[in-house]
């Protein structure tokens, strides 16, 4: 099991979602604490992004890095796919 912790952007985007899309990133973090790989649509990125990954749920994006050494999910950002990019 991986530990995830969000970080101040992501933490903040979950907290002012609506309660169907939290519960729906509760999901993700769950099977991003059990296995940050295998969640369907993940794809590493490139860019600015490079190093990171990013889920899809819905017409929003997860980004996160995985930290191997400490067993940590680090969420990054949590924004609706037109503007995570940017």
């Amino acid at each position: 099991m991986y530990r995830v912790m969000l970080a101040r952007p992501a933490r903040r985007f979950f907290e002012r979602a609506d309660a169907e899309l939290q519960r729906r990133l509760d999901e993700c973090f769950g099977q991003l604490a059990a296995d940050p790989r295998g969640l369907p649509g993940t794809r590493p990125l490139k860019g600015k992004y490079t190093g990171y990954l990013r889920a899809r749920i819905g017409a929003y994006r997860v980004v996160y890095r995985i930290d191997e050494d400490d067993r940590t999910v680090i969420v990054a950002t949590v924004k609706h796919r037109r503007e995570v990019y940017r």
